[in-house]
């Protein structure tokens, strides 16, 4: 893989000579030493001062750089492409706009390079946007998708009728992210149509709940109680307070209750209500407690999967009996898209359960125990699977 990327900036780093380029690679190792928690930071910036003095021949190098770096690394690199960018510009000598070019069209390199190689193209050509953008809507970067949809949105609004149905149903298609995905399905409610964001994000709202087990002094979120162990939706396990527990079907939420709700209201606040599991209201109030949450999604092949979840509550996700993600936090939040666990999907039915730990706090903002889920590929679209809990 190194291998690969010194390949490919030999091939787009044309003018710059041999010597030229292995002095560029030794003064980019310095950097890269550089640790997570900052040792190697002197020795860095010395590498940095240095490397700012390559010039343009230098840039393609460095964002190349970008691919395996750390996050510190990362950061002196990037300062280091914005340095020579504005030094060479203030000499007024080319940039390498062609390099850049054929560097962002490369979607194997790094996404925040790729990113950068676009702000440095608009600074050499401030009319850039209106010529890439439109191509970049599906981008697998998603802050480059994130700013082809708002150039398309803006557009978007001078047009009317089915005209502007059609373009913003194209435009749900491609958007990934919470807020543009409200304003795009705010106005198609608005022009008479029925986004489903449920199927857009690949949201899951069917599962089989038990609970509340004992959560005491904090034990809840270490122990491993027997759904943890082992589902069996047929069973009965001794609960919190040695009451019975079972296992309940539950739909959740997939728009807001208001009865008297606008189309545009109800569609804006969706992404945050579809698909919204409140254990209060399933389960009733618990504190110091435990619950379990089970469903099963089919997939035609075996494939990468993210599972993406919102939690206020300490918890933790199983894929196929695998922990994905584990975090135990109380109260600091929750938002879409919050935490992200990785897994791989088998082809046929695949096991998801989740373990939603609330603790023991008075404050009236500590009350609430829910989680939203979904699955997702890499850019944070909908695999091509289908919710398959059998719950009779």
């Amino acid at each position: 893989m190194r291998l690969a990327f010194i390949a490919l900036v030999l091939t787009t780093a044309g003018s710059a000579s041999a010597a030229n380029l292995a002095e560029t690679q030794r003064v980019l190792a310095r950097i890269k030493a550089v640790s997570k928690d900052g040792a190697g930071n002197q020795e860095a910036g010395a590498a940095w001062k240095e490397l700012v003095t390559h010039g343009a021949d230098a840039i393609i190098p460095t964002l190349t750089a970008m691919h395996d770096a750390s996050p510190a690394a990362a950061n002196w690199l990037r300062a280091a492409v914005n340095a020579i960018v504005e030094k060479e510009k203030a000499g007024g000598r080319k940039l390498p706009s062609d390099d850049l070019l054929a560097f962002l069209k490369e979607t194997r390199n790094d996404p925040a390079a790729r990113r950068l190689a676009y702000e440095v193209l608009v600074e050499i050509d401030p009319k850039t946007p209106d010529r890439l953008l439109p191509g970049l809507l599906d981008d697998p970067s998603n802050e480059l998708r994130r700013d082809a949809v708002a150039a398309a949105l803006t557009k978007a609004e001078k047009l009317t009728g089915d005209a502007a149905k059609t373009e913003y149903t194209r435009l749900l298609a491609v958007v990934r992210d919470e807020d543009q995905a409200n304003t795009i399905a705010t106005t198609l409610a608005k022009l008479g149509a029925k986004p489903n964001l449920k199927t857009h994000f690949g949201i899951i709202n069917r599962w089989m709940l038990a609970g509340p087990f004992d959560g005491t002094k904090g034990i809840g979120f270490d122990t491993a109680y027997e759904p943890e162990q082992k589902v069996d939706l047929s069973a009965t396990y001794k609960g919190k307070g040695d009451a019975e527990v079972k296992w309940i079907p539950h739909t959740a939420e997939l728009e807001p209750k208001e009865e008297k709700a606008e189309k545009d209201e109800v569609a804006k606040a969706a992404v945050e209500n579809v698909g919204m599991v409140n254990l209060n209201k399933a389960l009733a109030k618990y504190k110091d407690a435990v619950a379990y949450a089970y469903t099963v999604i089919e997939s035609d092949k075996e494939r990468p999967a993210e599972i993406r979840f919102g939690c206020i509550n300490a918890i933790k996700v199983f894929v196929n009996g695998k922990e994905v993600f584990a975090r135990e936090e109380y109260h600091h939040g929750m938002r879409f898209d919050q935490y992200v666990g990785k897994g791989t999907l088998k082809a046929g039915k695949n096991e998801i359960l989740v373990k939603v730990v609330q603790n023991d706090q008075k404050d009236p903002w500590a009350q609430v125990w829910q989680f939203q889920l979904r699955v997702s590929d890499a850019t944070g679209g909908a695999l091509p699977v289908k919710e398959a809990l059998q719950t009779n």
